[in-house]
């Protein structure tokens, strides 16, 4: 599974961990809610690039 860094706050989005409780461990980036933030600092999907 490919993991994610916000280029903001340097959080890493690891898929297989995913953001409990409100994303699911196993769950893909691209399957992300378009509303989804970043846990850490707040901001979007957008923001994020692949490692």
């Amino acid at each position: 599974m490919i993991k994610y860094r916000c280029t903001v706050c340097g959080y890493v989005y690891d898929p297989e961990v995913g953001d409990v409780p409100r994303i699911k461990p196993g769950t893909e980036f691209s399957d992300l809610p378009d509303d989804w933030v970043c846990p850490q600092c707040g901001v979007g999907k957008d923001m994020f690039e692949r490692m």
